[in-house]
């Protein structure tokens, strides 16, 4: 009795370890492609062209659900980052953009989520954000390929200039550093442009 005890109860733990197995495998590949792409499969994505004109061609509910025309932003420098609730370095980077765009008034700071307007709603409540945010849903990742990041990978932030073209790019986590000296760039350019 207590053997046939142990058999079955070790092959029950065989069973939940590869019942366990086998949902963690489905899950991973129904996860969103920007959340896989960083994987090898990720670097074998063609390269394209950017087109920035496919963020002023866009409209994205803001958080209140009313659409807005993102044409609105063409006219001065605006840094735009593309994140979601459920990928830890853009959430981890937040709060960096989020003083950026307190002590630099004159660049406009954009966040399109990749998530669903009730995750995001969710996490304005808890870590609240000043500049306007939008939400594009998963569907969101053709904009990111657009923009140049073939790989769909987040977070992506993009800096454009006054006059609508891409200044720069950055794919991954950004350091307040690194992103502050890339804005002082674009503002000088654009200042220059300005002057003459």
């Amino acid at each position: 009795m207590k053997r046939r005890t142990i058999l079955f109860g070790g092959a029950g733990l065989v069973a939940i370890a590869t019942t366990a197995w086998l949902a963690w495998q489905s899950t991973s590949r129904r996860a969103p492609a920007a959340n896989r792409a960083a994987g090898a499969l990720g670097n074998a994505a063609p390269k394209r062209e950017p087109n920035a004109a496919a963020l002023y061609e866009a409209s994205l509910p803001d958080l209140a659900g009313q659409t807005v025309a993102l044409s609105h932003l063409k006219g001065r420098p605006v840094v735009v980052n593309f994140w979601a609730t459920w990928c830890p370095p853009c959430v981890e980077e937040m709060p960096y953009l989020d003083a950026l765009s307190k002590s630099l008034k004159n660049i406009q700071f954009v966040g399109i989520g990749i998530d669903t307007a009730t995750n995001v709603n969710q996490f304005v409540a808890k870590i609240p954000v000043s500049y306007p945010l939008y939400v594009a849903g998963h569907s969101g990742i053709a904009l990111v390929r657009e923009l140049g990041n073939s790989a769909g990978g987040l977070p992506f932030t993009v800096l454009f200039d006054a006059d609508g073209h891409i200044f720069d790019t950055i794919l991954g986590q950004v350091t307040p550093e690194d992103l502050q000296l890339r804005i002082e760039r674009l503002v000088a350019k654009s200042k220059t442009k300005i002057d003459k």
